[in-house]
């Protein structure tokens, strides 16, 4: 079992704690939102979340590259405090821009911690078989915030204002650090590139690597459908139905309950069948219910519900087996630097879905943001479908190499070097995917 690992069950409680104090935080950035602006509450809400996505983006690789020298507990214990720090004076902010600023440092500091978080974990769980179930929790984790989360926040609201979601955001960032600082973690990654390299070297492997190319496009997809809901769910629960706050948290509590659902069963579907075909049949599946939401968008309270449960399962179908894609694609050393990527490129996909789903919303309808996202999760699958093709397993031919280096050990020679078969990730010794493949 997976939770027997102390250091693992330790991290995955921390996690837990931190994320369903963050999923508080985003119940109440959207009633905060619609009580300053009203009925432009999407509009301020997808501003918001662009500038958390500008601050994942930029911050990501570049804080990996900096910190990669820190101990990886004194660096996750001191983000933590940081992001309590920025979220406990939420509850007395009283205009827009204070928010902003707020946001602003707490993602600078979660945009720095959570790639050094993801890097550990496959680190501290070395078997495929124990990472893959670990992904599952993990994605189980990201859902309490959008499960666990909104039903809390639903009882809560019953009893005090929003403002006061912000206190057990920060309670809960107090309390993973308080978990984290008792591990003993592995060492850091060794450090022998420039600073530019390392802060490039994560988005340079996804370049180069179909599979990892593939899930850009996936990424994409995902986003849009998740923008859709996270954005104009308290636009057409409050605005378009007239229903009350609660309602907002239970309609985002059905999208983040068909997440954990798919991501609790993926270990088993996982070992049987191969991760790009799970991928792929789940955008599928995310794009046609898409579709079909931009019809029954206001068909009423159950047709909603319905549909986030559906856009649920699929985005957690997408994204859960991420994490074995990019274990297989690097190195240990390298590990830090692709997770980094793939949370700035990603988040690069949430920031321009988000702002469509906020300002298609406003300006037209939520049925035409979701017209228009279901789009773009189109092209987003078509790409992904076309790149990740060829096997992982690569035959090819070293022509730099001396018979000397160790990495041709075994390898044979012929007219255009050394030829060998092995597991192709991009690294210091294969700068490019073989063409042919």
């Amino acid at each position: 079992m997976v939770l027997g690992d102390r250091v693992y069950r330790r991290l995955f409680t921390a996690q837990v704690v931190a994320l369903v104090g963050t999923g508080l935080a985003t119940v109440a950035l959207g009633l905060l939102a619609y009580e300053l602006a009203g009925v432009d509450a999407g509009v301020v809400l997808a501003g918001l979340l662009a500038v958390k996505m500008v601050a994942n983006v930029v911050v990501a690789p570049l804080a990996t590259a900096v910190v990669d020298r820190v101990p990886r507990r004194t660096l996750l214990v001191s983000l933590d405090l940081v992001r309590c720090a920025s979220v406990v004076v939420l509850p007395w902010v009283d205009a827009v821009w204070q928010v902003v600023v707020l946001v602003a440092v707490l993602q600078v500091a979660s945009a720095a911690f959570t790639p050094a978080f993801q890097a550990v974990i496959p680190l501290v769980l070395t078997e495929e078989r124990e990472y893959t179930r670990a992904l599952s929790l993990s994605r189980v984790a990201y859902d309490l915030e959008s499960v666990v989360s909104p039903v809390l926040a639903a009882g809560l609201l019953t009893v005090i204002g929003f403002s006061w979601l912000f206190v057990g955001t920060a309670l809960g960032f107090l309390v993973s650090a308080a978990l984290v600082v008792t591990l003993t973690l592995p060492g850091r990654a060794s450090v022998r590139a420039s600073l530019s390299e390392r802060v490039f070297r994560g988005v340079r492997v996804f370049v180069f690597t179909p599979r990892l190319r593939a899930q850009l496009g996936l990424n994409l997809a995902a986003a849009a459908g998740g923008a859709m809901v996270l954005v104009n769910t308290v636009v057409v629960v409050r605005g378009d139905l007239g229903l009350g706050q609660t309602s907002v948290a239970v309609a985002l509590g059905v999208f983040g309950a068909g997440s954990m659902s798919a991501a609790l069963l993926l270990p088993r579907v996982l070992d049987r069948v191969p991760d790009r075909v799970v991928m792929v049949r789940a955008g599928v599946a995310l794009v046609i219910a898409m579709a079909v939401g931009v019809v029954l968008l206001s068909a009423g309270w159950w047709a909603l519900l319905g549909l986030w449960l559906v856009f649920g399962v699929a985005y957690s179908a997408v994204l859960t087996p991420v994490g074995r894609l990019i274990r297989v694609s690097g190195s240990a050393d390298d590990l830090p630097a692709l997770f980094a990527a793939q949370y700035a490129l990603s988040h690069a996909a949430w920031l321009v879905t988000y702002v469509l789903a906020g300002v298609l919303g406003a300006v037209l309808s939520p049925a035409a943001a979701l017209g228009c996202l279901t789009v773009v999760a189109a092209v987003g699958l078509f790409y992904g479908v076309r790149v990740w093709r060829g096997a992982d397993v690569v035959e090819h031919v070293h022509a730099d190499l001396s018979g000397g280096h160790p990495h041709v050990a075994g390898a044979t020679w012929c007219a255009e070097g050394w030829r060998h078969t092995h597991r192709y990730v991009i690294d210091g010794t294969h700068r490019r995917w073989p063409a042919r493949v």
